[in-house]
């Protein structure tokens, strides 16, 4: 591991500061504090002098990355910290502080109120169900649901107070002036205040200690980098340090030029490379949001960036706040009061990556129960046709070209099996047992992939994972396809829109994979839950029609 000698406040830079944050050690806490966290995690090791990211699993078998020496302190085992959506963040907890009001409001109800039918139960049903959102809706408007707010509960506490205190007081108004006042328990009323009102404090102070330990591990912040560091990056720079209440942390910067037209150390954050080299920390560093600095009369260098750049699955934004050109307010999107114009959105991001999660969640494990007669059945039958293991695992390429162990049954024999995929399966081809035809002609081959889904290395729907010496026409497919990699800027799937098209199986000429990675970046383009559902229930129709290119 390597290790850097801890600074002194006074002695600390704003590049320190920048490799803290990488080091998610903008908090203060040490970094074996910050580098506790799951084991098979990557860790940074330095061999002859080269820096390696070196996978912590010892039964992934996957090889080191070689790194620049100077990202060094760039990566380290907390970097791999997927980023929580501060969007989806408020909206859950909005949604907990809801049903906490309601749960105390109908305990109280039947701690405190003796039943008098249904008519009765109904009033106070009503009740809990319209404070309960109520006190949403309050607390929305004295903004009490951002970050910040989450992060200061002692400051938020009086507008909790007082918001809590309005909400009841438009209660009671109603129902005395609907004269239905008498319907209600004064005592439950009384009791539900404040009880609902220690429960809400109490609630918030306990979620800013989890908070804290997530803005320690970085995973609050969103991770950006510029892109250009001219005047253009020197005059964003300042702006988003001037702004208040952003959500991003600079790591660095990336330009072309040499360190002779641009310096290793740009208003105090890092040059880290070129735009070639972006592309590979991006693999191997979190990185969220990528800010172009280039001025929007450079049309031609612009467009050459964005061509390398939009293979990451970042959100990408142009600085806008230094052109005289002003476009409608609504072009624009903001970081603090910082202009910027969107380029590209990152996929499935928010609540999209959300329920896409937990529908793939839910589908795979309802799938695994009621395939798992099948599922046994083909294991039986692999099992006994043919010697060696059931499972066949490959390294395949996942989400942003993360290294993945994809399951299969296998289908081929084990002496002549393939986990690099150097030669693809062709019609009859000798290396399949006669069970292997049958099930890699039905896909069933493919439904151990489940399992993957539940650890989530895939999604139900999405591109094709595919292997690392997949060929089209004796080409990597990288070599065949101009912007092959945007294919990863999401899971990949068990099935996907190419497949339910007739693009699957063998790649014998270019136009197949072409074809292919067309209908993917249509899919990503185009993703919403509705089109999931439909090329599943589409899949088992695909199966039985479109053969042609499956052996």
């Amino acid at each position: 591991m390597v290790e850097q000698p801890v600074k002194s406040e006074g002695e600390s830079s704003k590049l320190d500061r920048a490799t803290d944050q990488l080091n998610n050690n903008d908090d203060g806490i040490s970094k074996t504090e910050a580098g506790k966290g799951p084991s098979n995690v990557s860790k940074l090791t330095v061999t002859d002098g080269v820096t390696q990211i070196v996978s912590a699993d010892t039964n992934s078998g996957e090889g080191a990355t070689n790194l620049p020496g100077r990202w060094q302190q760039m990566v380290n085992e907390n970097d791999n910290q997927s980023l929580i959506s501060p969007i989806v963040l408020s909206g859950v907890y909005r949604l907990c502080e809801m049903l906490l009001i309601a749960a105390i409001g109908f305990i109280g109800y039947l701690v405190y109120v003796p039943s008098a039918g249904a008519a009765h139960y109904s009033y106070y049903l009503s009740a809990v169900a319209a404070v309960a959102m109520l006190s949403a809706l309050v607390f929305h408007s004295v903004n009490v649901y951002s970050i910040q707010s989450f992060n200061t509960p002692i400051r938020q506490t009086p507008k909790l107070w007082v918001g809590f205190t309005l909400v009841f007081a438009l209660f009671i108004s109603a129902i005395f002036f609907l004269k239905v006042s008498d319907s209600y328990s004064r005592l439950w009323l009384g009791a539900w205040y404040v009880l609902g009102l220690l429960s809400l404090l109490f609630f918030r102070f306990a979620f800013a200690t989890i908070l804290k330990q997530w803005c320690r591990e970085g995973r609050i912040y969103r991770r950006a980098v510029v892109v250009g560091g001219g005047e253009e990056g020197i005059e964003v720079i300042k702006a988003l340090e001037a702004a208040e209440n952003t959500d991003i942390r600079i790591c660095g910067i990336f330009d072309e030029r040499g360190d002779d037209r641009v310096p290793a150390e740009i208003e105090g954050y890092p040059k880290l490379g070129n735009y070639d080299e972006l592309i590979e920390f991006g693999r191997v560093s979190r990185i969220d949001l990528l800010i172009v600095s280039l001025p929007l009369r450079a049309e031609g260098r612009i467009m050459s960036v964005l061509k390398k750049l939009w293979v990451l699955p970042v959100d990408i934004r142009l600085a806008a706040h230094t052109t005289k050109l002003r476009f409608r307010p609504r072009a624009y999107s903001y970081i603090g009061n910082v202009p910027f114009i969107d380029i590209l959105d990152k996929p499935l991001a928010d609540w999209d990556f959300a329920l896409k999660w937990l529908f793939d969640k839910v589908v795979a494990s309802l799938a695994i129960l009621m395939l798992l007669p099948v599922m046994l059945v083909t294991a039986l039958a692999v099992k006994l046709t043919s010697k060696g293991p059931v499972i066949f695992r490959q390294k395949r390429y996942g989400f942003n070209n993360e290294l993945i162990e994809v399951y299969k049954f296998r289908s081929m024999y084990t002496d002549m099996s393939d986990a690099a995929a150097a030669k693809l399966v062709t019609k009859d081809d000798p290396r399949v047992t006669a069970v292997g035809r049958f099930i890699r002609k039905t896909s069933l081959d493919e439904l151990p992939q489940l399992f993957n889904v539940l650890k989530g290395e895939l999604s139900l729907v999405g591109p094709r994972p595919h292997a690392l010496q997949a060929k089209a026409a004796s080409q990597n497919y990288h070599d065949v396809v101009d912007g092959y990699f945007a294919r990863h800027r999401v899971k990949p799937g068990i099935t996907g829109w190419a497949q339910i098209h007739g693009w699957r199986g063998e790649t014998d000429t270019e136009e197949k994979i072409q074809k292919r990675v067309e209908f993917d970046l249509y899919y990503i383009e185009n993703w919403s839950i509705f089109l999931d559902m439909y090329i599943l229930l589409k899949t088992p129709i695909a199966l039985i029609f479109e053969r042609e290119n499956a052996y």
